[in-house]
């Protein structure tokens, strides 16, 4: 019962904590935001595999056929601290911040069959930049800037199904909301009124998502484990309202409009085309896993709104691989706590399918990687079933040549997994 009111608390705290999450990177401004992965904390520890990894009392995001193998009721939330420090080729500037990640409740049916149900960030804006141009003198005479705002979350359910010994098949559905404001303000010298324009908009869309795995025993206590995930080609649709209008900025900071230059309707679209990932992995059960996963989608397709920046960027085709596993010393000691911890970690590289041009007048367009080391404990409770897990992940985004921004980042992550079994029955003496 305990295990139920604190994860209950959780999900409150979580669903008012999505409204307000933040990111503060500038390659949040283009399309829908930066976006997460669906990965738990222990995934990323483990740099983010997932395809081929399953286990009895741990969730996995990336492959729904992995709740065939779930025996225990499970309540997980995560927690993010994000500590990112940006630089271009001259000067640089570091921010903090703390958000509810995701929350889920899984349980197995049958032996056979487990199901998920959650809710969890999938992007977010959150950007601020200022362009100056200055005269001959080093006088600002324009000033713009571009700031924005907003998030997309997911709420989804799935189930896992073993169809014959060793084969496990599974399906995941979501369905996406959320709301984007991207606003432009501009000063220039002489004009005594500035001019302001906002986009606010909803989104919408929804996903399919199949997956299967396969594990078989290559001696006696070595398993091989392959696995794929694939994510159906879908669309995010965006419909919402414009405004330009011009402002008097008085000497604090506050805005005064004043008179409405354009209103109008919005709508955008973006088509997401079908994400894969395979994985292949080693392990003995509740020893150590280790695992190498490679994951692969093709360009983006964006029109309306979502594709008014089309000679500042462009989408690519996008992958990831990533490394990584688990090593637990001895799962059952009774003398040493430490020998009965989960030790994690990984490595990933990406490429994110956003080409930018950061170099007004050129046609050169760079793509923004993704690099990242991780590792991280799982911490066992009272009755060895639930856990504390701990993160932490160190990576750098983007580059300063061709005049963009680089991302170095610090994530420290925490999830609480508590596990409980159903449907026992009880023995009477």
């Amino acid at each position: 019962m305990i295990k139920k009111i604190i994860f209950f608390l959780a999900v409150l705290v979580t669903a008012q904590s999505f409204s307000q999450r933040s990111t503060s990177s500038p390659y949040s401004y283009f399309g829908v935001g930066e976006e997460f992965g669906t990965r738990t904390v222990e995934q990323i520890s483990m740099g983010s595999i997932g395809a081929a990894y399953s286990n009895n009392r741990y969730l996995n995001f990336v492959n729904p056929a992995s709740l065939s193998e779930l025996r225990f009721a499970t309540y997980v939330f995560g927690v993010l601290n994000n500590g990112l420090t940006i630089k271009d080729a001259t000067t640089k500037q570091s921010s903090n911040s703390t958000n509810l990640s995701y929350f889920s409740f899984a349980f197995p049916v049958t032996k056979k069959m487990g199901v998920v149900f959650g809710m969890q960030p999938t992007s977010s804006v959150g950007y601020s930049l200022i362009n100056t141009v200055t005269n001959d003198d080093g006088d600002a005479i324009n000033i713009t800037q571009f700031s924005g705002s907003g998030d997309v979350n997911r709420i989804y359910g799935g189930f896992g199904l073993t169809l014959f010994k060793g084969f496990s098949f599974g399906i995941e559905t979501d369905f996406l909301f959320g709301n984007i404001q991207n606003n432009v303000l501009n000063i220039r010298e002489g004009i005594t009124l500035a001019t302001k324009n906002i986009e606010d908009s909803n989104v919408r869309g929804a996903s399919v998502k199949l997956g299967a795995q396969y594990k078989t025993t290559i001696t006696k206590d070595l398993n091989l484990h392959v696995g794929a995930s694939f994510k159906l080609s879908n669309n995010l649709k965006s419909t919402g309202t414009e405004n330009l209008y011009s402002l008097s900025i008085g000497a604090s900071g506050f805005e005064q409009p004043r008179d409405t230059i354009f209103s109008g309707p919005l709508k955008a679209n973006l088509e997401r085309p079908t994400e894969t990932i395979f994985g292949i992995g080693l392990g003995k059960t509740n020893k150590w896993y280790a695992a190498v996963n490679y994951k692969m989608q093709d360009a983006l397709i964006a029109t309306g709104y979502f594709d008014n920046s089309a000679q500042s960027f462009q989408y690519g085709e996008s992958n990831r691989i990533s490394a990584g596993g688990y090593f637990i010393p001895k799962i059952n000691s009774i003398t040493s706590y430490w020998q009965r911890v989960t030790y994690r970690g990984g490595v990933k590289f990406e490429k994110l399918g956003l080409l930018v041009n950061g170099t007004p007048g050129s046609n050169t367009f760079t793509s923004i990687d993704d690099f990242g080391i991780s590792f991280g404990l799982g911490l066992p409770l009272g009755n060895r079933l639930s856990n504390v897990n701990i993160g932490f992940e160190y990576g750098k985004k983007g580059t300063t040549s061709n005049g963009l921004l680089e991302e170095n980042y610090f994530n420290f992550r925490l999830s609480l997994s508590l596990n409980d079994i159903w449907f026992k029955k009880r023995k009477i003496d």
